[in-house]
């Protein structure tokens, strides 16, 4: 690659903290920092909870302000997406035509929401991705009560649905697995899960797919499950799943693009092409596996990560020198009175132990592992303090039996908490 500027590709969380550590380990020259959507760089938690909710407005989803922007010297381009990029000459290529040359960049271009099939062109189905969707689902639900049916019973559909209950509208919850979020945190938190929503009056239907959409004048009216059970709707979320937004990278000679930007142990794609967020696929060195995260602190740290080492490859000096990214993933879901956190890697299918406790308010822990090792810990409504204990026993993986004897230990003085103090987000 060429020139003196780095371009990073996607204002996302992502993307913005690899500006900011960029400016902050000492690149000196050119900062351009590139987004598709109109909007300063903005947190996508909120996006399904508070925002959606009416608790928050836009504005409080913003990660920084324009004048905090400005002190980093960025070229800020908006609503400008990349089109494509050749890795040989460093040539960035945007939709209004621009070409920037560039002597790196970090892809931090994040996902695409899946197309539900049936549902384009159709009124009252939408989707969660983009600050723009939340803006016009929650003026969906500010309407009168409404039939509301949510397809995806994973993390994004099922915080939805308790966001629309919460509301006061009438809820169907739609999704392959038996409970809620069971395929990533394992059938213990998906049952405790299942209970909130059912207490709640939302209607579960679990183990099911869609078949069609049933529509009356250009407008959605029912949801055909593969049952034989329709239900009534006014409004219908897909939340069934994401791609990597890797369409920009497509003409670009030598990346592997089979699951997001394949990159190395150090995030980097090609030479001077790191990837960070939910859009790269990396190999982490501990767990000896290839992952790809989509959860909003992997995005900090491997847009901090991505951009130290794409340093140390453009201004070497001492002590610069480039280092693995190996972190404990992490992740959290608000659900009514329920908050379910996780570190490290989760595998429903492999070992799974489960301790559940019932006090003042219910509580639950599971360890996951596979191949004679533990890897994970899933905590709901547990205080910080005990999930800190917990998040220990899987700093590294652990042979399975010592980890057993670890978790019981860490749990033999639970505590539970309320769900609604303390920090944490998907």
């Amino acid at each position: 690659m060429t020139g003196d500027r780095v371009a990073v590709v996607g204002a996302s969380a992502a993307g913005l903290a690899a500006a900011e550590a960029l400016r902050r380990h000492g690149w000196p020259g050119e900062l351009s920092l590139v987004g598709a959507e109109p909007h300063l760089p903005y947190d996508r938690p909120p996006l399904s909870k508070r925002l959606l909710s009416g608790a928050w407005g836009a504005g409080r989803a913003r990660l920084r302000s324009r004048e905090q922007l400005a002190q980093l010297g960025l070229d800020l381009r908006l609503g400008v997406a990349a089109v494509s990029l050749d890795a040989r000459t460093g040539r960035l290529t945007l939709s209004d035509g621009t070409e920037l040359e560039c002597s790196g960049v970090i892809a931090a271009t994040g996902l695409t929401a899946r197309v539900f099939p049936g549902g384009a062109g159709l009124s009252g189905v939408r989707s969660l991705r983009s600050l723009d969707d939340a803006l016009a689902l929650r003026a969906e639900l500010g309407m009168s009560r409404r039939r509301v049916v949510v397809v995806g019973n994973g993390v994004l559909g099922s915080e939805v649905a308790s966001v629309a209950r919460e509301l006061g509208h009438e809820v169907a919850l739609v999704g392959p697995a038996a409970t809620p979020m069971e395929r990533s945190l394992g059938p213990c938190v998906g049952a405790l899960l299942a209970q909130a929503h059912a207490a709640r009056g939302v209607a579960l239907h679990g183990g099911r797919r869609v078949e069609q959409l049933g529509a009356e004048a250009g407008a959605v009216r029912s949801v055909h499950l593969d049952d034989g059970t329709e239900l009534p709707a006014d409004l219908v979320l897909t939340a069934t799943g994401s791609t990597p937004a890797t369409a920009w990278l497509a003409s670009t000679e030598g990346l592997d693009l089979t699951d997001g930007v394949g990159c190395d142990a150090y995030c980097a794609a090609a030479p001077n092409l790191y990837a960070a967020g939910d859009v790269a696929r990396w190999h982490h060195a501990v767990y000896g596996r290839d992952l790809r995260v989509e959860h909003r602190m992997n995005a900090t740290e491997q847009g901090i990560a991505a951009a130290r080492n794409l340093l140390a490859a453009l201004l070497p000096r001492p002590g610069s020198a480039a280092a693995e990214f190996t972190p404990v993933p992490y992740f959290w879901s608000d659900q009514y009175d329920v908050r379910v956190q996780a570190h490290g890697l989760l595998s429903p299918g492999g070992h799974l132990r489960t301790e559940v406790f019932r006090g003042d308010r219910l509580g639950a822990a599971t360890l996951h592992g596979a191949d004679g090792l533990a890897t994970g810990v899933v905590a709901a409504n547990l205080s910080p303090r005990t999930v800190r204990a917990l998040r220990a026993v899987v700093a590294r993986p652990a042979p399975w039996d010592r980890a057993v004897d670890d978790f019981e230990s860490a749990l033999e003085r639970f505590e539970t908490c309320d769900p609604h103090h303390g920090g944490g987000g998907t």
